[in-house]
């Protein structure tokens, strides 16, 4: 850690990265008013020995809106700054009335600025609501489902649950007509109830489900008591994907994963770096400037530096975060290597990765059987879905979409060879895709 107020020189200018990247800021560190069980974030008030204040300084503030900007590779049309914690209300609004005015400041011709804030909603009263639409923030608020799921692990201070609290900032939001969408962490206890937890967030107003499962590492190696099942999480998600289907929200509503495993059959790379070959281009910075990895790896063996010193693209590009971000893909066991679902998974999220594989190779994602699970419940209806896109239609259309397609090539007097590429474009031949009912 670096004293602030020696004011540091940087070693290099504030020049473009070589590739894009999103920075997590935590302005209040790891301080938070509540006191989650499974909050992994709270310990790293240990890394700051004998810090008074967790507050992001004026300067550290200014430093990184300036180098974030600047940071962004030719090209960029839209740079999020996203805010997370710990909690990031405890800061206060007038600190985000800076950052927007800092953000107005730098920012070049061109380009688009957004927020985003995550938050646990306990602190959101009209204030924050008038702010948050005036400026259009998204926010991402934490809800593990109805209160007696929620209040399982989701605890104040006092040991007390924070449902009806959380209730209380949703309300603000709604009143105040800000976007948001639903952050729900899946352990042992609600991982069992994926229609529940699915209908609630639907029935709050949330269009937009993140799923984040919990996996705890115990010191003997095994995983947590409140740590989700693998198998447990693999049937969540696909009893999520069935409500999705059987209630027809396609369109309607967005799972963070059912729309990243669109995308990957639709030959896009992973809107999610769990799921992404490599990693490394989602880093997080400290309230004192001090930048990490990941959020998942705030240590000081995965600390880059400090704004103060170096700049943001000095450290992203630098050799140590090359090496970070490659290790996922270089370090995977040939079972991975080998599995039928690896170009969409990747060996997922390498913090999860201390099981073995059967026959005995470190590495494995103890998540991977969950994993397995969903990639099969759910692959052939994104094959469906990515052929109505590829043919400008919807979604929706996906149980018939082969149907339809033949109907069109008939209506148009067109006649497609079993060899020929289909139509739909998915690049295969005709008789190994559309061609379900054996026209010519």
């Amino acid at each position: 850690m670096i004293d602030l107020g020696q004011a540091p020189q940087l070693t290099s200018g504030n020049s473009p990265s070589k590739a894009p990247f999103h920075v997590m800021a935590k302005p209040i560190g790891p301080i938070c008013n509540l006191d989650c069980e499974y909050c992994f974030y709270l310990k790293k008030e240990e890394l700051f020995p004998g810090t008074k204040s967790f507050r992001m300084t004026d300067e550290v503030l200014e430093r990184f809106t300036r180098q974030y900007i600047a940071a962004q590779p030719a090209g960029t049309s839209e740079v999020n700054f996203a805010w997370q914690g710990g909690e990031p209300t405890l800061m206060g609004v007038k600190f985000f009335r800076r950052a927007i005015e800092l953000q107005e400041q730098y920012r070049r011709p061109g380009l688009r600025i957004t927020n985003s804030l995550q938050t646990n909603g306990v602190l959101l009263d009209d204030e924050w609501g008038t702010f948050l639409h005036d400026h259009n923030f998204l926010v991402g608020i934490s809800l593990d489902g109805p209160e007696a799921l929620h209040d399982r692990y989701r605890l104040d201070k006092q040991g007390r649950g924070t449902f009806q609290s959380v209730m209380a900032g949703l309300e603000v939001l709604r009143k105040n007509d800000v976007k948001f969408n639903t952050l729900t962490v899946i352990q042992n206890d609600n991982g069992d109830h994926p229609e529940v937890i699915y209908d609630f967030l639907k029935q709050v107003g949330s269009r937009f489900y993140q799923f984040i499962p919990i996996v705890e590492k115990e010191n003997d190696g095994q995983v947590s008591y409140r740590s989700v099942g693998a198998e447990q999480y693999g049937h969540f998600l696909n009893g999520i994907f069935d409500c999705w289907l059987e209630q027809k929200d396609e369109g309607q509503i967005f799972v963070r994963d059912f729309d990243m495993m669109l995308g990957l059959v639709m030959g896009e790379p992973s809107s999610v770096c769990v799921h992404a070959e490599t990693c490394g281009r989602a880093v997080a910075i400290e309230h004192n400037g001090d930048l990490f990895s990941c959020d998942h790896f705030v240590n000081l063996e995965d600390q880059l530096g400090n704004v103060a010193r170096e700049t943001l693209s000095t450290m992203l590009d630098g050799s140590k975060q090359e090496r970070f971000g490659n290790d996922k893909r270089d370090s995977l066991p040939r079972y991975c290597r080998e599995c039928e679902f690896l170009e969409y998974c990747y060996g997922a999220c390498p913090k999860d990765r201390f099981s073995t594989t059967p026959d005995g190779e470190p590495g494995l994602n103890v998540l991977c059987a969950g994993y397995k699970l969903f990639y099969g419940h759910t692959l052939p209806v994104w094959e469906k879905m990515a052929k109505c896109l590829r043919l400008k239609r919807p979604v929706s259309d996906y149980q018939a979409i082969e149907t339809l397609l033949l109907a069109d090539l008939k209506a148009q007097g067109n006649l497609v060879g079993r060899n020929d590429p289909c139509p739909c474009g998915s690049g295969r031949k005709f008789k190994k895709c559309c061609n379900v009912a054996g026209e010519h």
